[in-house]
């Protein structure tokens, strides 16, 4: 998945991250909400001329990432329920590192933890916009991306994606009261005004649908938040969505419904994969990889469980 958001721009003091503030959670609208934080940095230590942020242990001579410390973690802290902002430290976060006093929560976080973990890291957030995640990355600005994001063949070619920690799909949200609530077929949608997210295959998908019948295919909403009022105030008809989320959205809007679809997305499987530069050391790729395995299925349904209840409301 990618994003991209517009907002105001205003300076963080001399910060070396780009990065925006967008709504803190799923269900929190507030325009008002949204700062974006520009800027450039140095590179890592140790980053290579091809942006990659692996660097050699003086002491032992092992590979190391970034600076073998501090794994600084790509995010934008605004995508509940894999990752959001909060205002207090908990066993479950990790400090924002280029917006004070602000915490990083979510799923996303608690696998970035298992991975510090298993490399001897400490992990903190880099709060940033996804669409510029990848190129951050091998900027040597971030050292790994948990932020939901999914492996395709074309970041393949501008990243190193490790194993999947959480697998998700695309679903459809309705109004109980929506014309549309009894839809099964992508024909049963002719008419419809479909909003998904920008930049991601929430808003791909759509295509999809117009190539079966006559919809509107809105404008994509930048954010998560933007695209669910966008249903619930009636600009919408239909949205796509985070299967994995939509109990959570459901119990917050008891007003609407996900459409039980008979037709299905085809390339819409969505898995959560973390990524480091090209060019990062096989040992590093290799222990991330070990630590995301070493998570249960079950452990990755509690953990999921456990933040969607944990997010913002």
């Amino acid at each position: 998945m990618t994003k991209q958001t517009s907002a105001n721009v205003p300076q963080l003091g001399s910060c070396s991250r780009r990065g925006f503030l967008k709504l803190s959670g799923i269900t929190a609208f507030s325009v008002g909400g949204l700062m974006f934080l520009a800027g450039c940095g140095p590179a890592a230590q140790g980053t290579s001329e091809s942006g990659s942020s692996t660097s050699d242990n003086a002491d032992d001579g092992e590979a190391v990432l970034g600076d073998g410390k501090t794994l600084r973690v790509g995010m934008e802290a605004a995508y509940a329920p894999y990752n959001w902002q909060v205002s207090e430290a908990s066993d479950y976060t990790i400090p924002i590192e280029n917006v004070d006093g602000a915490y990083a929560d979510g799923y996303d976080v608690q696998a970035a933890k298992i991975i510090a973990d298993a490399l001897g890291m400490e992990a903190v957030a880099v709060k940033c916009d996804f669409s510029a995640l990848i190129d951050m990355l091998n900027n040597g600005q971030i050292d790994i991306i948990c932020a939901g994001m999914s492996v395709t063949p074309e970041r393949e070619d501008s990243a190193i994606f490790c194993n999947s920690y959480i697998d998700d799909d695309i679903a459809m949200v309705t109004k109980k009261d929506s014309p549309y609530a009894s839809a099964t077929t992508f024909a049963d949608l002719a008419g419809a005004s479909i909003m998904g997210q920008a930049a991601t295959m929430y808003d791909d998908v759509i295509d999809q649908i117009a190539e079966v019948a006559d919809v509107n295919h809105m404008t994509p909403g930048e954010t998560v938040p933007a695209v669910v009022e966008s249903l619930s105030s009636g600009t919408s008809d239909v949205i796509t969505y985070s299967m994995l989320s939509v109990p959570k959205l459901l119990e917050t809007y008891p007003d609407f419904v996900e459409l039980q679809m008979t037709d299905k997305f085809e390339g819409s499987e969505m898995p959560d994969n973390a990524a480091v530069a090209l060019g990062t050391d096989q040992s590093i790729v290799d222990t991330i990889n070990e630590a995301i395995d070493s998570i249960s299925d079950d452990d990755r349904q509690q953990m999921w469980n456990e933040c969607m209840d944990r997010q913002p409301a």
